[in-house]
């Protein structure tokens, strides 16, 4: 019996001396009248152990079998489902084996089983997080998470992540290479699905700043900042307007880093359990699964209903915007380079003041090319290379060899080098014959 039971056992038997009313026995216990008259008359039937619970000390009626804790911890032990955490394992196990427990029971289990241990909680540093932001859409945080999410089964994959600060709805996408290309492609369905966000909110990648370079002995904090160009998808921003903000430490985007925190662990088990091995099957469990998972279970109302996104418009043209885009300067021929290649504007859209002129070169996503002058785009065609006639490369002469039965020079025949005059001889005497003939 406890302390508990041995206080209420000294109030109901006060009751049961009528030394105070049941009134106030009840308000005493914080039981109602009705109760306390089923202590007093259980207390008059078995004496004082009225006040202990009749199960206490044996199992519970809805205590699960233990043969359904064996088969789940025989499943937990497979190496597919090695690492799970009991919340993971619980769900798992509900999902696929049709086993009915909580995720408590599935700790306890696992902990019997040495398959989890239990770690006490410690005392960190309380940390004050920043407010969500009040809107959807207005402000996305946006990142690419560079991980080992195949395990080893297949290629090596990245997984870029948009990510609402309000609501922290999620849109990923598993990819092959952290490209410019790669990542407008993500944007594109970003747009299409929600609209236009009000401000996407990024690490300081080359993908999004264009950073400036220095000399070894010039640190940049002596000089003053310089306007650097920017990046094709800081360009292509600026034109859908929406407002780009650097962040400066991994802590300040804590929402998308928490969530790969998530991925790394839950979406990758998941992947291993399903047996993806490519990256079709990776992005069809991640659409099909885990998103559905994240939206269901992760996601929350926002503060104000507004949606903060704003729709396309007629003049944003997501192709143009979403493109590798450079400028060319047209040739007196009316012709253009791009990429190693020459371009010929057609003669209908020849126009004055076109020689010469900086044209918008756009290459697209799908692999297509456009050429803009102001807003009018100007009809290409890709030039063949010319025939250029190759110069005649000289044969090496083979080494000259007499032929049989042929009779060579007899100049110097009766030449003698041991016989003949000297050269300060041969001098004088070809002097001596000038004069002669002078």
């Amino acid at each position: 019996m406890t302390q508990a039971d041995r206080d209420r056992l000294v109030t109901l038997k006060k009751a049961k001396k009528k030394l105070i009313t049941q009134r106030e026995a009840a308000e005493e216990l914080g039981l109602s009248v009705r109760h306390v008259k089923r202590l007093l008359y259980e207390l008059k039937r078995h004496g004082d152990k009225a006040v202990i619970h009749g199960l206490r000390g044996k199992s519970s009626n809805r205590k699960i079998e233990e043969k359904i804790e064996r088969e789940a911890v025989t499943i937990l032990s497979a190496p597919v489902y090695q690492g799970f955490r009991p919340t993971l394992a619980a769900e798992y196990l509900r999902k696929k084996h049709s086993i009915q427990a909580s995720k408590e029971t599935v700790r306890q289990w696992m902990m019997r089983a040495k398959l989890w241990r239990g770690k006490k909680a410690k005392v960190t540093e309380v940390h004050t997080w920043r407010p969500r932001r009040s809107r959807f859409g207005e402000l996305v945080q946006w990142d690419t998470s560079e991980h080992n999410w195949l395990e080893g089964r297949g290629e090596k994959l990245y997984l870029i992540a948009m990510i609402d600060d309000a609501t922290s709805r999620l849109l990923a996408r598993f990819v092959r290479h952290d490209s410019t290309e790669e990542n407008m492609k993500l944007l594109w369905s970003y747009l299409e699905r929600f609209g236009r966000p009000v401000r996407f909110y990024t690490d300081k990648a080359s993908l999004f700043q264009t950073a400036e370079k220095h000399k070894r002995d010039e640190p940049g904090v002596e000089k003053d900042r310089v306007e650097m160009p920017p990046t094709q998808i800081g360009r292509a921003l600026r034109e859908l307007g929406i407002t780009w903000i650097p962040a400066h430490s991994p802590q300040a985007k804590g929402r998308v880093e928490r969530n790969f925190g998530t991925a790394q662990d839950r979406l990758v088990k998941g992947m291993r359990v399903a047996g993806v091995t490519t990256i079709e099957q990776a992005n069809q469990y991640l659409t099909n699964d885990y998103l559905v998972w994240w939206e269901r279970e992760l996601t929350v109302a926002a503060a104000n209903p507004d949606d903060a996104h704003r729709r396309l418009e007629e003049g944003h043209n997501l192709a143009a915007s979403l493109s590798h885009v450079e400028t060319r300067q047209v040739r007196p021929d009316y012709t253009l380079r791009w990429d190693g290649k020459l371009y010929q504007i057609e003669r209908q859209a020849v126009t004055t003041g076109l020689r010469g002129a900086n044209l918008r070169v756009e290459q697209r996503l799908d692999g297509s090319l456009a050429v803009r002058q102001g807003e009018r785009y100007l009809p290409v065609t890709e030039c063949a290379p010319a025939d250029r006639p190759k110069a005649a490369r000289p044969k090496n002469k083979p080494a000259t060899t007499r032929r049989a039965g042929r009779r060579g020079s007899d100049w110097n025949k009766d030449f003698d080098l041991k016989k003949a005059p000297k050269l300060w001889q041969a001098v004088q005497a070809s002097g001596h014959r000038q004069r002669e003939v002078l």
